[in-house]
């Protein structure tokens, strides 16, 4: 009979005050920027606002993703709603791969036909920005550190940038008069984002195909299992990752004596957890050599280095 073990997950109340204070502040003044860009004619004021845009949507699935996970699973969704986060990452990859492509064909088409630009307000536009693009690290800072708060501080640094390139664009203007500088810094900040987007959006993927967590490696995690006193060998180990910090593994284990398996399964559970921070367990017993002969598991893992056999 198979084994399964999953822990409550316990998320702080602390912090989500000041996330949604970063996102109001982000989304205001990317809207800012939007309407100054398009009175000032500057395509890179316009890509900078794209891009805070863009991080106040990865503050949103933060939060987001702070909500979902308070629900409790039901009936029909067993694991719960966490994975929406996942889904809406991915959705959002799309529209923010659509607004760079939108730009790149601008900034094609204002170097072809420049369009002015007022520099001066550009520049002080893109000051402000940067001033708010700090103060809005300081407040993700200040809450509770997880890997969404992170994700999200990214997001925030690579606005900076953007920031910088938008006011060094309007000071060249401003100072030189040389035009064509506001579209290729734009081209900047859209490889910007096109950078942060393909990140978002591979990272997705693999956690919606079910893929191996980054940073866990699936040979070693069934060598220690391996290792558990009782156990003979593994196989059919799967690990995957549900949402966000939440890694589950499930695994067929030969045993030498099933009469030791609530032994061999306590210490299983515990080794994943200590070692690999896995929480979400899911074991199944079978009594070494009870297995069918003609039913091979195609890799099994056996407790000594280079024990794996493909059968």
């Amino acid at each position: 009979m198979a084994a399964h073990e999953h822990a409550e997950h316990h998320h702080p109340q602390g912090g989500f005050g000041l996330l949604y204070a970063a996102l109001a502040v982000t989304a205001g003044y990317a809207l800012v920027e939007l309407v100054a860009g398009w009175l000032f004619g500057s395509l890179a004021l316009l890509s900078d606002a794209g891009h805070m845009f863009s991080d106040a949507a990865a503050l949103a699935l933060a939060g987001l993703a702070a909500w979902i996970a308070r629900r409790p699973s039901g009936a029909r969704h067993s694991y719960g709603l966490a994975r929406a986060e996942i889904v809406a990452a991915f959705v959002n990859s799309l529209v923010l791969l659509a607004v760079v492509v939108l730009i790149f064909v601008e900034a094609v088409a204002r170097l072809l036909e420049p369009t002015p630009v007022q520099g001066l307000g550009v520049a002080l536009v893109a000051t402000a920005g940067l001033l708010v693009n700090l103060g809005v690290i300081y407040l993700i800072g200040r809450g509770e550190q997880d890997l969404n708060t992170r994700a999200a501080t990214l997001h925030v640094f690579g606005d900076l940038i953007g920031s910088v390139a938008a006011l060094t664009s309007g000071a060249v203007i401003y100072f030189t008069g040389w035009q064509p500088v506001d579209p290729l810094l734009s081209v900047v900040i859209a490889l910007l984002i096109l950078v942060s987007t393909l990140r978002l959006l591979r990272e997705a993927v693999h956690v919606l195909m079910e893929g191996v967590p980054a940073g866990i490696q699936l040979r070693e995690v069934g060598v220690v299992l391996a290792q558990v006193a009782g156990v003979s060998s593994v196989h059919d180990l799967h690990i995957w990752t549900i949402a966000s910090g939440q890694v589950a593994l499930s695994a067929h284990l030969d045993i030498e004596d099933m009469a030791k398996w609530p032994q061999v399964l306590e210490d299983a559970r515990r080794v994943m957890r200590q070692r690999f921070g896995i929480e979400h367990v899911t074991l199944q017993p079978e009594q070494l050599g009870g297995v069918n002969p003609g039913r091979r598991a195609r890799v099994r893992i056996v407790p000594r280095e280079g024990g794996e056999e493909s059968g």
